[in-house]
């Protein structure tokens, strides 16, 4: 007697991996959902880890001054440090790293003492000198004899004190929109450490000329998160209030080539700043990034990069300009 051989339902099967499928798709959408919602700067960071990874960024983390200081590293070439601002860390120069990587350099982005990642301690002073010290502290920590340096706003500041003091050190410097020199404030300082919806938007209207309105729960994960550090910032802010550390009148024994490279909408510290730290600083070179403001290393990137790439592989340095760089497309 012949047996019917059955053919297998394959039809069935090829069902039932399409609904497994859509259901795990849906779990994920969900996850998304849900994460975006509760948790969106910690989505925003995972997001930046990998797409620095791409690069070949990774984080590390090393002993400075008795200080855990955690830093992102990554690219090869002259060594680039990148010292980031108040309130900031090392991973905010995300955005630019890429373009720098591309140029030919090796990043070293640490966070500052209080920041990111780093160590906290609860009696430090937090002032430009100290974070100048950690500066210096992690180029040996990384056996970096001679190196090219980059601050924005505070790190900046920071930047320019590294430079004074260890000048043999720093091949080319770069100041973006950058603190150090005593100017009129047009805001209220407790801005930095903002408490409600209203005086975090006031704040991003200071940092971005064409500011948008944050949906509601992003702007609580960032009031969330600022409280943490705010006694950090305000540390910062009460040290560089005092006007101790100010480099006016001391910046003409810089002898490196420098780039100030500055927002022209920057409405935290002025264009006129620019062209005082041009000024004081002969060989200098000002950048104006058209279109701008004091996030101009982050919303800008696309001006900001190749301006600071051409000036730091330039032969012969370049010096004594003023360049009006302007938006992207027009």
């Amino acid at each position: 007697m012949n047996e019917e051989t059955k053919e297998p339902d394959r039809s069935g099967s090829i069902g039932r991996l399409l609904r497994s499928a859509a259901i795990i798709a849906l779990l994920w959408a969900a996850f998304l959902v849900v994460t975006t919602w509760l948790h969106p700067l910690w989505l925003l960071d995972q997001f930046t880890k990998l797409r620095l990874g791409l690069y070949g960024v990774h984080s590390e983390t090393v002993s400075v001054r008795g200080y855990q200081i955690h830093y992102l590293v990554g690219g090869s070439g002259q060594p680039l440090v990148l010292i980031h601002g108040l309130g900031s860390r090392g991973a905010d120069w995300a955005d630019l790293i890429p373009a720098l990587i591309r140029g030919g350099y090796r990043i070293y982005a640490p966070d500052l003492l209080g920041y990111g990642l780093s160590s906290k301690p609860s009696d430090a002073s937090y002032s430009i000198p100290l974070q100048a010290s950690i500066v210096q502290g992690f180029l040996d920590s990384q056996q970096l004899s001679r190196v090219d340096m980059a601050g924005w706003s505070m790190g900046g500041w920071i930047a320019m004190r590294v430079a004074l003091d260890q000048p043999e050190r720093i091949r080319r410097l770069v100041l973006l929109d950058s603190a150090g020199l005593r100017f009129k404030l047009s805001f209220d300082p407790g801005l930095f450490e903002p408490s409600s919806p209203e005086q975090l938007a006031a704040l991003k209207d200071l940092l971005t000329p064409s500011p948008h309105a944050f949906p509601q729960f992003l702007t609580t994960a960032m009031l969330r998160r600022g409280e943490k550090l705010k006694w950090v910032v305000r540390r910062s802010v009460d040290s560089m209030m005092t006007g101790d550390d100010l480099l006016d009148g001391k910046l003409s024994s810089l002898t490196m080539p420098v780039l100030v490279g500055w927002g022209k909408e920057d409405r935290l510290i002025p264009l006129t700043t620019g062209y005082q730290l041009h000024a004081e600083i002969p060989q200098s070179v000002l950048a104006v990034y058209s279109g701008c403001g004091h996030l101009a290393p982050d919303l800008c990137a696309d001006q900001v990069g190749p301006s600071v790439v051409q000036f730091l592989n330039a032969q012969p340095p370049l010096k004594g300009e003023v360049i009006e760089i302007a938006e992207r497309g027009n």
